[in-house]
């Protein structure tokens, strides 16, 4: 399987969770074992050096956690609020469709360790700042961020590049 027929399974779901949002819903993709091993292997390509790989809540924590596993790197869970039992930093974020808070345990890298952040989709930005502000918290330096999908019309890339503009920025498939 190559890399366009991976990205093939992905199917749109119109209004959800709320009205005028197109949901890509990747579930296809993760149940097709050699598609998900293409489309892990083509992001793990993507990034520079890295001492860790960050995943947000919940779609990210798939793809963070197997890119770990495939560059054999350690794996930072980033949570919704109230989810992590040990001392945290937080930061709060909007969405496309609304606000969250985002969490880190305040030991979940070392300082000056580089860390990769990976999630699903990139919409407005918001939880990808959010993510990046949290690393930083830590000590560690966020370097590159990739995403499966990113839409282009909410112009979550320009947002990241404002607030960090030497951040390297990756996406699989552009909408």
């Amino acid at each position: 399987m190559n890399l366009a027929d991976a990205l093939g399974l992905i199917r749109q779901i119109p209004d959800f969770p709320k009205s005028g949002i197109e949901f890509q819903d990747i579930t296809p993709l993760l149940s097709d074992s050699d598609a998900f091993n293409v489309v892990i292997k083509h992001m793990s390509s993507l990034a520079s050096t890295f001492d860790y790989v960050a995943g947000m809540e919940a779609r990210g924590f798939i793809f963070a956690s197997a890119i770990a596993t495939q560059c054999n790197r350690g794996f930072i869970p980033i949570r919704k609020a109230g989810k992590l039992p040990s001392d945290t930093y937080a930061e709060n974020y909007g969405l496309e469709y609304g606000h969250g808070t985002l969490e880190v345990h305040q030991d979940a890298c070392k300082p000056e360790k580089t860390v990769l952040i990976v999630d699903d989709v990139l919409a407005t930005g918001g939880t990808a700042c959010a993510a990046i502000q949290l690393i930083e918290k830590t000590g560690a330096k966020a370097t590159d961020l990739i995403f499966l999908i990113e839409i282009l019309a909410l112009e979550g890339r320009k947002r990241i590049i404002k607030d960090f503009p030497m951040m390297n920025i990756q996406s699989v498939k552009i909408i």
